[in-house]
């Protein structure tokens, strides 16, 4: 299957108009530290004919349909099997000092979403994955079958915002003493027979509990701690990035970043800024952009999205 046919690159015209000033000199290295299938990897490089993309992305699959993808652009193009908080090492080996533009996409992909046996979706049953790098790493599975009450209960709560965390907690620990649950229809079935029917109305019962047990397998929130600091860091000045988020959970994070980047480092008190406790970073929206009707009604995963840019204004030094 192509690539451009299993996704629809999210806020693409937004993403190109922050990004464009840093990216339009020739040289400028553009770095997306999602590249899932390339579709906004393809648009950056069609746009600034000048730059150099390092594609990062821990799925094998996305970086095999992403090359596939890209193939035309030749040697303009790097891809790195890593996960996002690598962002600094990749760009180093990929032989650059920095990154002008930087992009992050986050979340599971559609790829991800769409191929039923990765396990990610609670509508389809399939072997209970959720590894976003199938080559290594815990699954889903093996969480389930291991973790005990208190530790389901609270990624489910931490991860999920479950308010019946601890229902489901007990419902799996007492289901897999039955059978060992494997697939992501036996587990959907031990929520829903563990939820009260008031409840079923409000949302579907695994939703919240496949977020958290995604989140949990690809130590996603730990590695975005890492990986917004380790981008902030290898940007010059003009430097941009912009990252979307679909979670709170993921855009409480981008927002301190954000907000600490950007803010200033002068003691309390003195009555002037002192030069070296200027703020590094301004911010390039006000809050967190929202997608419009019209991007919402044409591609509808845009839905949650929050979007969030800054630009570096000052050397670290």
């Amino acid at each position: 299957m192509e690539a451009r046919d299993l996704h629809t690159p999210v806020l693409l015209d937004r993403c190109v108009d922050l990004l464009a000033p840093a990216l339009s000199r020739d040289g400028a290295v553009f770095v997306d530290a999602t590249l899932g299938m390339g579709g906004h990897s393809e648009a950056f490089l069609e746009r600034f004919p000048g730059i150099h993309l390092v594609g990062l992305d821990r799925d094998t699959d996305a970086l095999r349909l992403a090359g596939e993808r890209l193939a035309r652009f030749g040697d303009r193009v790097t891809l790195v099997h890593t996960v996002y908080d690598g962002i600094a090492d990749a760009v180093i080996d990929a032989g650059f000092s920095h990154a002008d533009g930087i992009l992050f996409d986050l979340g599971v992909s559609s790829l991800q979403l769409d191929l039923a046996d990765r396990g990610f979706a609670y509508s389809q049953d399939a072997p209970l994955d959720m590894r976003m790098d199938q080559t290594s790493g815990t699954t889903a599975a093996d969480i389930v079958a291991t973790y005990g009450e208190g530790d389901l209960r609270r990624i489910f709560e931490r991860y999920g915002e479950e308010k019946l965390a601890g229902r489901y907690a007990r419902a799996i620990i007492a289901a897999r003493a039955e059978a060992p649950i494997e697939r992501s229809g036996q587990l959907v079935q031990i929520l829903i027979d563990a939820t009260p029917y008031a409840a079923q109305r409000t949302g579907h019962p695994a939703k919240r509990v496949f977020q958290a047990l995604r989140i949990e397998v690809n130590r996603e929130l730990s590695v975005l701690d890492r990986a917004i600091p380790a981008s902030l860091s290898i940007l010059p000045v003009g430097g941009r990035v912009v990252v979307m988020a679909y979670q709170s959970l993921e855009d409480r994070i981008v927002k301190r970043a954000f907000a600490e980047a950007s803010a200033s480092t002068s003691p309390a008190g003195l009555p002037v800024e002192l030069p070296e406790h200027a703020p590094k970073f301004r911010l390039l929206v006000k809050g967190a952009e929202l997608a419009d009707d019209e991007e919402r009604e044409r591609n509808p995963r845009a839905t949650p999205v929050r979007l969030r840019a800054a630009e570096r204004v000052r050397d670290a030094a």
